[in-house]
C-alpha cells in the first residue's frame, strides 16, 4: 500500500492477475471503472468527486500496473466483474454505487448481474454492446477485421480503423493515414503499448462488444440502472448501443457533458452531473 497526498495506492492478488487500484476522497464509495482506460485516464474525474465521495479507480487486468500470469489469457465482462468485486471485499465494502465508461460500462452491467445487491447505482455511460443493434451481424464484421488489420498492419492501424468504425472524426484530432495522434500527457512505453494494444485488440474487443446482458436479471437486481449518453455523442457507434440498452431496460438516456470521453475534456462538469445523477 501506498499513500501520497491523500492517495491510497493498492494491489490484490486475484485469479490470473494482480489488480491495482487507487482509493482517494472521503463520503460515500464510489467506483469509476473503464476497459480498457485504466486508473490514469480517470484521476481529473475521480479528483472532482473525491471533494465529497470516496473514489475507487483501478488498472483493469492486463493494462497499466495490473499483471496478467499469462498475456494470452482470457478477458471477458464476467471476468472483469469479478475483479470489480474482488475489490469490493479488500475495501470491506457490501456495495458501492458505480460508474462505468465504454467497456468499464459494459463491466457493470456484468457486476449488476453477477452479484446482485452490491451495486446502488450503476451509470453505465457508453456500452458499446454492439450485438443489441439490427446491423450485428455487419458489425462482428467490422470488429473481425479490425481484428485482422492489427494482426496484419500494427497498433497503429487498428486503432484508426477502431476509431473510424465507432464514428470519431479522426482528422479533426489531427490524424492522418498513419494513425491516430500519440496520446498526450506522458510518454508511453512502445513495448507497453503494443503489449496493451494486443490484450485490447485480440483479448477484449470482442467478448465486451459481443456481451448480451440478461435484461431480466438486471431488472430484477434491486440496483437503479442509469444509461448515460453524452451530449455530443450523437454520430457515435456509442449513441446507438446506448439507446439500445436503455430501450431493453424500459428506461431514458441520461444526458451527460461532451462526447464517449466527456469525463476527460470537462471533468468538473461531468463531475457535477454525475452528482445530480447519483
Amino acid at each position: 500500500m501506498t499513500i501520497t497526498d491523500g492517495l491510497v495506492s493498492r494491489s490484490i492478488d486475484v485469479p490470473g492477475a494482480r489488480l491495482h487500484y487507487e482509493v482517494r476522497g472521503r463520503g460515500p464509495l464510489l467506483l469509476v471503472i473503464g476497459s480498457p482506460m485504466a486508473a490514469a485516464e480517470f484521476t481529473p474525474l475521480a479528483q472532482a468527486l473525491a471533494t465529497d465521495h470516496t473514489v475507487v479507480t483501478y488498472d483493469p487486468r492486463g493494462f497499466a500496473d495490473s499483471p496478467v500470469d499469462d498475456p494470452d489469457g482470457p478477458s471477458n465482462p464476467d471476468l472483469r466483474a469479478d475483479d470489480v468485486a474482488a475489490i469490493l471485499d479488500a475495501l470491506g465494502a457490501p456495495s458501492a454505487d458505480v460508474f462505468g465508461s465504454s467497456g468499464g460500462a459494459v463491466t457493470g452491467l456484468a457486476l449488476v448481474t453477477r452479484y446482485p445487491g452490491r451495486v446502488g447505482t450503476l451509470v453505465a455511460h457508453e456500452p458499446p454492446l454492439l450485438e443489441l443493434l439490427p446491423d450485428a451481424e455487419a458489425q462482428r464484421a467490422a470488429t473481425a477485421d479490425i481484428v485482422e488489420t492489427f494482426r496484419a498492419e500494427g497498433l497503429q492501424a487498428a486503432w484508426m480503423k477502431f476509431m473510424v468504425n465507432a464514428g470519431f472524426d479522426v482528422a479533426a484530432f489531427g490524424s492522418d493515414a498513419d494513425g491516430p495522434p500519440e496520446p498526450q500527457g506522458e510518454p508511453v512505453n512502445p513495448e507497453q503499448a503494443l503489449a496493451e494494444g494486443a490484450r485490447f485488440f485480440l483479448h477484449d474487443l470482442v467478448p465486451t462488444t459481443q456481451y448480451v446482458p440478461d435484461f431480466e436479471a438486471l431488472r430484477a437486481s434491486g440496483s437503479r440502472i442509469v444509461v448515460g449518453l453524452g451530449a455530443e455523442s450523437g454520430h457515435l457507434l456509442t449513441q446507438r448501443t446506448s439507446v439500445a440498452v436503455a430501450e431493453r431496460l424500459g428506461v431514458d438516456t441520461t444526458e451527460f457533458p461532451g462526447d464517449h470521453g466527456g469525463f476527460m475534456g470537462a471533468p468538473a462538469e461531468f463531475a457535477a452531473r454525475l452528482r445530480e445523477v447519483l
